[in-house]
């Protein structure tokens, strides 16, 4: 008897539904905290380390691009191990990494440790959008994709927001060390609160079969584009965030850390913007909503341009906004659209964005390097002008048999 059948999957306004939402949220919450307190620091750590701001930009990129390749490994392990304890070790592992790092001295100790927490994060990002696509009745998985990618958008503004506002008044390191330990509390509210799977069946898998069982998603006429669009949405959004604090210390803003810190509040608009993306892709359907939804941040991006403060971070909120229901609708039609092995189908979605995330992310600064925030704008529009093309294309995907 399938789980649809016999009741087991969670239906949405259950007390069992809130449970798991909050569990995930927790666990968002703490591996995006750690992975991004450090974007607002980048200022400080050029000045501090005396790097380039591209090279700067290595203390997120590098941990996103090993955790990018760790989920091509992570996702087979969950399918002998399960989700949760997978999930669990994840979250635990990051939370006392990034304590540690901000205890080391040297530029090149922090960046092994942030490394090691791009590696050990990787444990949470796909293992839980598998969790969700096995544990969640079909009407609820929209709602739940969306509150847990809404976790992670408040993990990044908390870590963003904390780090950048205690690095003006005690420093970078106890700011960081106070996002590990904020983590390593979320960690343990995960483990209290996530239900065991009740839909998943392990099985055990020879190492030489895992290639097969990624590569039959390229072969789909949908998922490819979904593995693009994930390349080119993080790889823009993450340029914007990277380079604005640069953008804003100088003149004519000469804002302070605490005042650029405060302006990763916008993750709310985040926050807000996930789950009702998924409710409109309920009702709508995702091919209107994804092509909307990136277009909303091609416009956010070039309201950037503006010299005013006002505008400018209107425009960083717009972007925010476009980029989060984005990437609620586009990683919730991955679960729909694998029909099996959908944790590999989330590693290789997850890959995509987290390497958009390393390599455009740092390739930005080459832009601000040579031509400022106008480089960065041409540069991450162009990103987003692809992202609209491949969201355009597949709104004329047909649909899969039911």
């Amino acid at each position: 008897m399938d789980s649809e059948a016999d009741g087991r999957l969670i239906r949405s306004g259950t007390p069992v539904f809130r449970r798991t939402a909050l569990a995930l949220a927790a666990a968002g919450f703490s591996t995006f905290a750690v992975l991004y307190a450090v974007q607002p620091l980048l200022p400080i750590y050029a000045e501090d380390f005396g790097v380039s701001p591209a090279e700067s930009s290595l203390a997120l990129s590098l941990p996103c691009g090993l955790l990018a390749m760790a989920l091509l490994v992570v996702s087979p392990l969950s399918e002998m191990w399960g989700r949760k304890p997978v999930m669990l070790a994840s979250l635990l592992a990051s939370a006392l990494l990034t304590i540690v790092a901000a205890l080391v001295p040297g530029w090149h100790g922090f960046l092994i440790l942030r490394a090691l927490t791009g590696l050990t994060a990787s444990g949470l990002p796909a293992v839980a959008m598998a969790y969700l696509a096995e544990e969640m009745d079909a009407q609820a998985i929209g709602l739940s994709m969306g509150l847990l990618v809404g976790g992670n958008a408040l993990g990044g503004m908390s870590g963003r927001l904390i780090s950048g506002v205690m690095a003006d008044h005690v420093g970078w390191r106890i700011g960081l060390a106070t996002i590990g330990v904020l983590a390593l509390a979320a960690a343990v509210a995960f483990w209290r609160w996530l239900p065991p799977s009740r839909s998943f069946v392990a099985r055990r898998m020879a190492w030489r079969e895992v290639p097969g069982s990624f590569g039959h998603h390229f072969r789909d006429a949908g998922l490819p584009w979904l593995f693009v669009e994930a390349f080119l949405l993080m790889g823009g959004f993450v340029c914007i965030y990277n380079y604005i604090g640069f953008r804003l210390l100088d003149p004519p803003f000469s804002l302070s850390q605490t005042v650029i810190g405060l302006i990763f509040s916008v993750y709310l608009a985040g926050m807000v913007s996930s789950p009702v993306a998924g409710e409109l892709a309920s009702q709508f359907g995702r091919r209107r909503v994804l092509w909307l939804a990136t277009s909303l941040g091609l416009a956010g991006i070039l309201i950037t341009l503006f010299d005013n403060i006002v505008l400018i971070v209107f425009g960083v909120v717009v972007t925010t906004v476009g980029f989060f229901a984005a990437h609620s609708v586009a990683s919730s039609w991955v679960g729909r659209r694998a029909r099996r092995d959908r944790a590999q189908a989330s590693s290789v979605y997850l890959c995509m964005y987290y390497l958009g995330s390393s390599v455009l992310g740092t390739a930005g600064g080459w832009f601000f390097a040579h031509s400022g925030w106008t480089g960065v704008v041409l540069f991450v529009g162009g990103l987003y002008g692809l992202a609209l093309a491949v969201a355009l294309r597949l709104s004329r995907l047909e649909p899969l048999a039911s």
